[in-house]
């Protein structure tokens, strides 16, 4: 049982439960733990590290850095960059790498989660390993004088990341219109001047970051302005980020939200047609639409379902070599360019196909039907005390008579905040309305 890691790293509200202190604490025993196991050579061993634009980034970035320093890592300070960014570049230069967000989150919550020296997300095994010196520092060897590590900063970080998004398409984007909402985060380094270099008319949302307003009524999480603006400005593709650019939700050319089934969904089939979708498989999470399923299955398209996060979703394409997988949150993962979710490498691929087939979105999408779905998130005090209550059991078997296998009741803790997600998905809006309010009512009772 994990004591401070949740599924996505460390988490919680800046300076009450992730406090400059556990910042300290943290750097030095991932410091510690992940430096024990690199096989990069180097005299001194280098961590990345970067953070989104939170007001609580810079003080938790210092103690971060300070705890790593004195467990004698070298640190390299990227700034502002997206997650993803702190993945490939901690791949091609670093032993390791942090990264500071709380991605969807509001501003006031922050998190850290590391990176192995092969970009990837952190096992259990490995965090439970750093959850112990977290607790018995006095067990860390100590460092002093030339021992310690140093800081640099690396203000080429962007730059290098930009050139890699840029060679994972083929093709310009000259001719296309887009809209593309940063949601006041990381994106805004990146995002907008990128697709614009690549020739895109770019329309830019959310991109004045000040500490406060990440994801505020923007965003992946709040598309609403994005696609009123779509529809204005009558442009071909929207583009929504997170607070850490790591997740992306689109929009087509009527202002529809295209969620991540359906990215992967025409990424799949683009990839189907030029022979490069791998073992013909796709991977994603239950929480997947079962038009989804049903669309891929209709493309011959294996489809692969995991539980619900990123990292079980890598997981099962690293352990069997699939290279397409995501979740419908907007986690996209492109397995053979990048080592986690991409939110803007995910809109690079996205427009590409959309400017190489000369289609909509729409048309994109035919033989996709979306089947009624509605996903209610029921803000609780304690998010595991419902898995044995017997009133909440009783209303969910209820909920699963009365669907009577034409669609299916999924019910779980969210892994980074005090909320049970009710989803509820039929053929039937009417009675996916009913029985999603009944369960979360029942919730909200008990």
């Amino acid at each position: 049982m994990r004591k401070y890691f949740g599924t996505d790293g460390v988490r919680g509200v800046a300076n009450v439960e992730l406090t400059p202190e556990l910042a300290f604490k943290l750097g030095k025993s991932a410091g510690y733990v992940l430096t024990k196991q690199m096989s990069k050579q180097s005299s001194r061993p280098t961590f990345v590290v970067g953070k989104d634009t939170r007001i609580s980034g810079p003080m938790l970035e210092a103690a971060l850095i300070s705890g790593l320093t004195s467990s004698g890592v070298n640190v390299v300070q990227l700034g502002i960059v997206p997650t993803p960014a702190v993945a490939y570049i901690t791949k091609q230069l670093a032993n390791g790498g942090a990264m500071i967000s709380a991605s969807h989150n509001p501003y006031q919550d922050n998190g850290i989660k590391f990176f192995n020296q092969d970009g990837y997300k952190l096992s259990d095994t490995v965090e439970l390993e750093i959850e112990y010196f977290l607790d018995n520092l006095n067990e860390i060897p100590s460092y002093s004088g030339g021992e310690l590590g140093t800081i640099l900063p690396y203000n080429n970080a962007a730059n290098f990341y930009v050139e890699f998004l840029k060679n994972s398409i083929s093709t310009d984007l000259r001719g296309l219109n887009i809209v593309v909402d940063c949601a006041n985060g990381a994106a805004t380094t990146i995002a907008p001047t990128l697709l614009e270099s690549l020739g895109a008319n770019v329309h830019i949302l959310s991109s004045t970051p000040d500490g406060v307003n990440i994801n505020v009524n923007c965003g992946s999480t709040h598309p609403e302005q994005l696609q009123k603006k779509v529809v204005e400005v009558k442009a071909d593709l929207g583009l929504a980020f997170d607070g850490d650019a790591d997740r992306l939700i689109a929009v087509d050319e009527s202002g529809n939200i295209v969620d991540g089934d359906q990215i992967l969904y025409i990424c799949a089939k683009a990839l189907r047609n030029k022979g490069k979708l791998t073992n013909q498989t796709v991977v994603s999470t239950v929480m997947s639409n079962f038009g989804f399923k049903k669309a891929l299955n209709e493309l011959g398209v294996n489809f692969v379902q995991t539980s619900v996060g990123d990292r079980y979703v890598l997981e099962e394409m690293m352990n069997k070599g699939y290279t397409l997988g995501g979740e419908q949150s907007g986690h996209i993962i492109f397995l053979d360019l990048n080592t986690t979710g991409d939110g803007i490498l995910s809109a690079l691929q996205l427009a590409s196909i959309v400017k190489e087939s000369s289609m909509t979105v729409t048309e994109l999408l035919s033989g996709f039907k979306k089947y009624p779905q509605q996903l209610v998130n029921v803000r609780v005090k304690d998010k595991k005390a419902w898995e044995n209550h017997p009133s909440i059991r009783n209303a969910i078997s209820e909920a699963e008579i009365a669907l009577s296998g034409n669609g299916r009741v999924l019910v779980r803790a969210s892994g980074t905040e005090n909320l049970v997600r009710v989803m509820v998905e039929a053929d039937n809006n009417d009675l996916v309305t009913k029985l999603v309010t009944s369960i979360a009512n029942q919730i909200k009772k008990s």
